[in-house]
């Protein structure tokens, strides 16, 4: 019927207690560890916060900002299309009537979950105003409780773009 049979391997009890695994694994563990041991000099450390890693790129997705126009007003239009995007359901966004022609509506609130955030930038691919970004170079954020992680509009109009990014 051009069935193959391939045989299982482990079968034998000194495969099956996994002792050579376990004891390769340790070996290559320790070599490791008294090499290091005894030249520190090749191991790589960084003194973080001081020092920032130089890996992160300008195409790095940090911490959200809201840009602004030419006259300083925030160029979002409450569109709803950064909520909409999101996977994890992490943009809330109430709108108001704008009041100075410019455009229909605007945010009166705009708050983003950075716990709930994937940081996926499905948000800032579907903003078409080019009103959100990710480019502010936050990596690392720090806070005390869970609600200081939810930003809200005044935060991330505040934030600044990372050093040679746009």
């Amino acid at each position: 019927m051009g069935i193959k049979i391939i045989p299982r391997h482990g079968n034998t009890f000194k495969e099956k207690l996994y002792l050579p695994a376990i004891v390769g694994g340790l070996k290559v563990t320790f070599s490791h560890f008294f090499k290091n041991l005894k030249d520190t000099s090749n191991i790589e450390t960084l003194c973080y916060p001081e020092q920032r890693p130089k890996d992160i790129t300008n195409r790095y997705r940090g911490v959200h900002r809201l840009t602004k126009r030419e006259d300083d007003s925030v160029k979002c239009v409450a569109c709803f299309m950064c909520a909409t995007a999101c996977p994890a359901e992490c943009i809330f966004i109430e709108a108001t009537e704008r009041e100075d022609g410019i455009d229909e509506k605007m945010p009166k609130k705009f708050s983003i979950d950075l716990l709930e955030c994937v940081f996926c930038g499905g948000c800032v691919e579907a903003c078409p105003c080019d009103a959100i970004r990710m480019d502010t170079g936050i990596f690392s954020f720090v806070k005390k409780k869970k609600e200081d992680f939810v930003v809200d509009i005044d935060t991330l109009l505040s934030h600044e773009p990372m050093k040679g990014g746009n």
